[in-house]
């Protein structure tokens, strides 16, 4: 084989959830454009429809599907939806993840004021139906595949540092860090070695769900918080959608073939710096 034939993703069958999204979206482009046919999994399915045909124009393979990741009934009729129409699947991608305002402190809203209900949300949406209840459901439809799958959840650089004011984003993180490096030594003990599973840890990505923190809605310009996450962030910029791609082909490629078990940081050296 030679050596760039190993990041090919020719052939393979690669769903993203929460593909809608703009990391998501970004993520499913890159493995269509290293020839993966890709299934974008979103609670809206126009958001899917849209990724897809973004891919096709530019002469990629992808189809939108539905999925509600707090249901399991809708997670296995995505799943069961996709092996129809694609035969298998290779790669999985658990992209659906997010902060809410209610789970963040602020001068308004202390620790202890806090809602429960916020809190769990966050925990379920990042742990729980985003990255548990998809791997139990698509794995299981990978057992049988020949060359094994690659299993790619979506850690933060709160799981390795957790950071001020966002609790419950930073537990749910840090659990799906602890659940991939869990996950990885279960399915090569129990079942095959070559079901990998690993996670990506983005550093400080400007989204919809962080905005509020990191810029002035008012003025659009920084905030206190957005300046030191600069300021720590030895490449002097937030993350751009794109630079997630790489790292993503490469797991879920055979270039990889004998990793599982890990959390890559991908995060401008912020976790390489002690601020001196």
């Amino acid at each position: 084989m030679q050596f760039v034939d190993m990041f090919s993703l020719k052939d393979k069958v690669a769903v993203v959830t929460g593909g809608g999204g703009v990391l998501g979206g970004a993520i499913a482009k890159g493995l269509a454009g290293a020839g993966a046919t890709v299934a974008i999994a979103d609670l809206f399915p126009e958001n899917a429809a849209k990724i897809a045909g973004e891919i096709a124009q530019a002469g990629g393979t992808a189809g939108g599907y539905a999925l509600d990741v707090f249901k399991k009934d809708s997670i296995e009729a995505c799943a069961d939806a996709i092996v129809r129409d694609h035969g298998r699947v290779d790669v999985v991608v658990n992209a659906v993840g997010g902060n809410m305002q209610g789970a963040t402190t602020s001068p308004e809203q202390s620790f202890f004021d806090l809602s429960s209900e916020a809190m769990q949300r966050v925990l379920d949406l990042n742990l729980l139906g985003g990255t548990i209840l998809p791997s139990q459901v698509f794995v299981k439809r990978m057992l049988n595949n020949p060359l094994g799958g690659s299993i790619i959840n979506i850690s933060s650089m709160n799981a390795l540092r957790p950071l001020t004011r966002i609790p419950g984003y930073s537990a749910a993180k840090a659990a799906v860090s602890n659940f991939t490096q869990w996950l990885a030594v279960h399915l090569a003990q129990e079942y095959r070695p070559d079901l990998r599973v690993n996670a990506i840890a983005p550093g400080f990505f400007l989204t919809e769900q962080n905005r509020f923190l990191l810029t002035s809605k008012e003025t659009g310009e920084p905030t206190p918080r957005g300046k030191t996450i600069i300021g720590h962030t030895p490449m002097g910029r937030y993350g751009a959608p794109e630079d997630l791609v790489g790292v993503t082909i490469w797991l879920a490629s055979d270039a990889s073939r004998f990793v599982t078990g890990i959390v890559v940081p991908v995060d401008g050296g912020f976790s390489a710096f002690s601020g001196v």
